[in-house]
This record gives C-alpha cells, structure tokens and sequence, in this order.
C-alpha cells in the first residue's frame, strides 16, 4: 500500500549507491544473489530459534533487494536481472514463515500454512498480470523502474516486511498475527482480481468479455 510513496524516498539514496557499486564494477545479479544469500540465513537462524539474529539478516535482505534494483538504474536493466529479482523475492518471502513453522510446528504451523496460501494467491495474481500488462503494453513507474509491472495492492512490501519485523521481535504471538495477514493479504489478492479485470477491459482486450 505505501511502497509507492516510499519509493521517493529510499531511491534517491539507493542510486548513489547503485552508482558507486557500478563503477566498482559490481552488477546488480552479484548483489541479488548476496541479498537471497541473506534472506536463507535469516530463515535459518529463526529456524533456530535466533530471532534478533533473523531480524537482523532480514533487514539486510531487504537493503540488498533495493539496492540491485539501483545498481540496475545504473547499469541498466537486464530481463535475467528481473527473473533472478522476483524468484529471490518469492523465495525469501516464503523462507521466513516456514521457519516460524520449523522452530514451532505445533503453535506456528496452520498459521503459518494460511500465510504461504495467502502469499500464493497474491503472487499468481502479481505474477499473471504482469503477464498481461507486457501484452497489453501497460506500464507504470510507480514503484520505480522494473522489468515488468508491479501491480499494486493493500498488502506490498512495506507492509510484509513490518510484519516479519513483529515476527521476530514477538515470536509467540506469530500465530496471531500471521491470521490477521493472511486475511489481509487474501482481500489484497481479491482485491488484485477486481482491479485487474478493470484495467484489462478498459483496454479493450479482444479476449476478455464480460
């Protein structure tokens, strides 16, 4: 929901460094693969029942994740940059919950299961519409420059990450609040389908009908 807004903020910052690492001659996919490199460690230290220590590789993560896309800016962007962007990303996002899940199955598991489902339907409806938006030449900066559309909705990053921050600075109520966003991220998967359908017609695709 806020990552639009954020963006005017985080970037001009983010491609400083993404302009040094460029004349370093760092790429963006070396950064990508740090980044995932710290998405798996934070996964493997809640696992473990490291929680500050997940928090910590989280953050980490996510600073990597801004800043291939900077790096990239800079560069310029690749098609296998993109891929290696959005597989890291689903991979990371799904890692954290099922280590809550591994570190207590009895409490986490079911809860945990409901979010990676919710995270499921969100990412087919991310994943197809991106898709269409190629076909139907739609495009959006919003959320700066991408290798491909990045449909908004009511639960984006910003808000994902703030939760796997409580995640780990209250581990027993993971549960609880791993409910409470699964509902959220499901309505923001609903709400993708409605949004979509809206553009797609407005755009006079032959092959939708109402």
């Amino acid at each position: 929901m806020f990552d639009a807004k954020l963006r005017r903020y985080i970037d001009p910052p983010l491609n400083k460094m993404g302009q040094a690492l460029v004349d370093l001659e760092i790429s963006a996919n070396s950064v990508s693969f740090v980044g995932l490199g710290f998405g798996l460690a934070a996964a493997a230290a809640i696992a473990t029942g490291q929680f500050y220590l997940g928090l910590l590789f989280i953050l980490l993560n996510r600073f990597a994740d801004g800043l291939d896309g900077a790096v990239a800016r800079a560069a310029g962007t690749t098609s296998l940059g993109g891929f290696y962007d959005i597989t890291f990303d689903f991979i990371f996002y799904g890692a954290i919950p099922f280590a809550f899940a591994i570190v207590a199955p009895a409490q986490n598991a079911l809860a945990a299961t409901a979010l990676l489902f919710s995270f499921y339907i969100n990412g087919s409806a991310f994943l197809a519409f991106a898709t269409l938006a190629q076909k139907l030449n739609i495009q959006t900066s919003l959320r700066g420059k991408k290798s491909f559309y990045y449909l908004g909705g009511l639960a984006e990053g910003f808000e994902t990450i703030g939760v796997f921050v409580i995640f780990c600075l209250y581990p027993t109520y993971f549960s609880w609040v791993a409910w409470v966003f699964a509902a959220i991220c499901t309505l923001s998967a609903i709400s993708r389908v409605f949004m979509v359908r809206h553009m797609v017609l407005s755009h006079s695709d032959p092959a939708v009908s109402d």
